[in-house]
């Protein structure tokens, strides 16, 4: 309840007072002080984010909703609506550069939810060459006797066939799965393995489905925002949410096996737990969570 109260009061009264107070001892506003002092990165574009949403400048705050192409226009607009010179480069390039992660951000979560409504379709040719690679990148020397098989269970679907799957998640599941058999092949062979341990064991791909449900959640309520932030100096792309998946794919088996769960039947308690140590992480300002770190 104080909480509340003491963010309603600060944000309707102490805040404009403060800002007014730093002003007259400094001569600079708010986006001047924190485009001044604060390193590129999340520091900065988070105090940048905040500091536009929190305004009752209508210029201000519509520009956190600002698309690539209107970055530009839009960094004048904001200084010539704060009385800030148009030659002060320093300012301009930094409010640029964190408009374009701002904006990049809301483009990526859009992408991203735009993959994850695709269904899979198994009258789809490009969805069934995706799914019989990643057969083939998990398991080489075995081939594929038939489409409909028991054979799936070997890499971790449920069934006879994977489709049913990826309901959750769509094509973006798939995707993701043949993301990391792809560029980190060895590794993703490695954790196939070992989550057929025969007491630790998990079903490989079911798990990394569900982990990528965790990554699409932390994309879409901003949490990603720090490690995005920090990892892209520009826009945030597809490319960068599949490597934040490979890493919670390669971190969850450690964790798995670590924690030395009594079944899979803990599987649901376990997931939150770990689900939770990422969420802590990624609180962190300075984080960048990625598989070559």
């Amino acid at each position: 309840m104080w909480e509340r109260l003491w963010g309603f009061l600060y944000s309707n009264y102490f805040r404009f007072w403060l800002k007014w107070v730093l002003r007259m001892l400094t001569g600079k506003c708010e986006l001047q002080r924190v485009l001044g002092r604060a390193a590129g990165g999340a520091r900065r574009t988070l105090s940048v984010e905040h500091s536009l949403e929190s305004s009752k400048n209508k210029v201000l705050r519509n520009a956190v909703h600002v698309e690539e192409a209107e970055v530009e226009k839009c960094v004048r607009d904001v200084m010539k609506e704060k009385k800030i010179e148009q030659r002060d480069t320093g300012f301009k390039e930094n409010l640029h550069l964190s408009l374009l992660q701002i904006s990049g951000y809301k483009k990526l979560y859009l992408n991203v939810e735009n993959l994850r409504k695709v269904p899979y379709d198994s009258e789809n040719e490009e969805h069934e060459e995706q799914l019989i690679e990643l057969w083939n990148l998990l398991m080489p020397h075995e081939n594929l006797k038939a489409r409909i098989s028991k054979q799936w269970c070997d890499i971790g679907f449920q069934g006879d066939d994977p489709k049913t799957d990826f309901r959750g998640m769509g094509l973006l599941g798939l995707v993701n799965l043949v993301y990391f058999s792809k560029h980190y092949t060895n590794e993703a062979r490695q954790i196939l393995s070992r989550s057929n341990h025969p007491k630790l064991g998990y079903s490989y791909a079911i798990v990394g489905i569900n982990l990528t449900e965790m990554a699409y959640s932390l994309l879409k309520n901003g949490a990603l925002k720090s490690h995005l932030y920090n990892m892209v100096s520009g826009l945030p792309q597809m490319e960068h949410f599949h490597q934040f998946y490979c890493y919670l794919v390669y971190e969850f088996d450690k964790f798995w096996f670590e924690e030395e769960p009594e079944s899979i039947m803990h599987f649901n308690q376990y997931r939150e737990k770990f689900h939770e140590k990422i969420k802590g992480l990624l609180l962190d300002c300075s984080v960048v969570l990625t598989l070559e770190d």
